[in-house]
């Protein structure tokens, strides 16, 4: 599938997903109340969407991959600060689990989609795996 817009790019919309659920846990009470850590847990779920959306209109392909880095840390931000908010009883374990789950499934897709094949070629096209037609 050739990516055209970067809503195409399915870490991208993982990241989405993410964010939905970081959203959902943080208009709990207790958590809704802790202005530092909703504010945190927020920004990093949303840096990871928004630094795939900034890192698509990249003028090289390094550039994009610089982007996709920043997104893929930002997951591993979020599953970090879950810990503070469980430590803090703002949410179960098992909410814990589901969005640290799915904070670790929106990492790999990053991590899987900044793999490229020719780390020199400059004919990348954007594809679902980052497939060069040059090298196939």
């Amino acid at each position: 599938m050739k990516i055209e817009r970067f809503e195409d790019i399915e870490a991208w919309q993982l990241s989405r997903e993410l964010t939905l659920k970081v959203y959902a846990l943080t208009k709990k009470a207790a958590f809704a109340r802790d202005f530092g850590l909703k504010g945190q847990i927020q920004d990093a779920a949303g840096s990871s969407m928004h630094n795939i959306a900034e890192g698509f209109d990249a003028e090289t392909n390094a550039e994009f991959v610089r982007f996709l880095r920043y997104a893929k840390r930002s997951c591993t931000e979020v599953q970090s600060q879950l810990y503070v908010a469980l430590d803090q009883q703002y949410i179960t374990i098992s909410e814990f689990q589901e969005v640290y789950d799915h904070a670790a499934r929106t990492r790999a897709a990053i991590r899987g989609f900044t793999r490229l094949p020719c780390e020199t070629c400059e004919h990348m096209e954007r594809t679902s795996y980052w497939s060069c037609s040059a090298h196939t």
